[in-house]
């Protein structure tokens, strides 16, 4: 199976804008195109933000902040309306682990927590690069705590003269002999969290492959691409994300929020399923970046190319 960097490097030509680093900053990994930042993930928890925030929020394993090509940050992150909200991150919400019900997304119920484990790389070649993390789900309602998945992201970026370009690959395990059950429900698994300039229904706008707008009817839509987006610094600017087709359930159910910027793929909406020993659970997306409205010719095609990949 070809690296994500090889993808990468048949998708985006050679002339992208800028060569794509990605260095270990503290307690971080930051991936430039050259002096411009496209993204922070965070690794280790960092310190909370604000002073009203619980301790049971502190956490790591996501990726805090992205930007476009610009420098316009398209995330947010610990949002104060809804604190466990992180940039891009991938908990389970209602789940069933050996006769209890851990909730790793809604982490002030202290049932759930995912958290950083390691680095095992930090990468660039030919002008792109990447990390790959792990991170493990922790049933904080077992006496003792009991580990319930592995998780591990693998993350490429490559840049381009209008548009960043990120590819996450999940992979999630069991830890042990017993299956993660999830039962249908609306909202869990790819997460992202908008800028806080979108809050409110009329700031925060979608499109989906479908050529859906209105967010009531985007809700529970099966799209294989959505772009997700708004102004910021007076000007649009978003994230199209591009579901693969081997995923399970593809195209995965959305999930969006009435009056807030928030999106998710969520593949319980389906029905009820679960994570078994031995059955790892792969989930792949793409995230395009990029200033100016949403061009949806160029997002068909790219999602063509994108579920050609293997």
């Amino acid at each position: 199976m070809r690296t994500f960097a090889l993808i990468l490097a048949v998708l985006i030509p050679a002339a992208a804008a800028e060569e794509v680093t990605a260095a270990r900053e503290g307690k971080q990994i930051v991936v430039r195109s050259g002096d411009k930042e496209i993204l922070r993930y965070q690794a280790e928890p960092g310190e909370l933000p604000r002073q009203d925030i619980p301790e049971v929020y502190r956490r790591g394993g996501y990726i805090a902040s992205i930007h476009t090509p610009t420098g316009r940050l398209v995330t947010d992150d610990f949002p104060p309306n809804h604190v466990h909200h992180h940039g891009v991150w991938s908990p389970w919400t209602k789940t069933g682990f050996e006769g209890r019900k851990p909730d790793f997304w809604n982490m002030g119920e202290g049932t759930g927590r995912v958290e950083f484990v390691a680095v095992d790389d930090v990468w660039q070649k030919d002008g792109r690069a990447g990390f790959k993390v792990r991170h493990r789900f922790i049933d904080m309602t077992a006496k003792p705590e009991k580990v319930a998945l592995l998780e591990t992201w693998e993350v490429a970026v490559a840049s381009a003269a209008d548009h960043f370009l990120v590819d996450l690959a999940i992979t999630q395990t069991c830890a042990g002999e017993s299956p993660l059950k999830l039962p249908e429900y609306h909202y869990g698994g790819l997460g992202f969290r908008g800028n806080r300039a979108w809050n409110g229904a009329a700031n925060c706008r979608f499109l989906t492959a479908s050529g859906l707008t209105d967010r009531t009817k985007v809700n529970t839509a099966k799209e294989t691409w959505c772009w997700v987006g708004g102004k910021v610094d007076g000007e649009t600017c978003g994230v199209t994300f591009l579901c693969h087709p081997s995923n399970f359930r593809a195209p995965q159910p959305v999930r969006v929020h009435p009056e807030e910027p928030f999106f998710c793929y969520a593949p319980q909406q389906g029905g009820a399923m679960e994570i078994a020993p031995g059955k790892p659970y792969i989930a792949r997306y793409r995230m395009i970046i990029a200033d100016g409205e949403p061009d949806a010719l160029a997002a068909a095609k790219r999602a063509e190319e994108y579920a050609k990949l293997k």
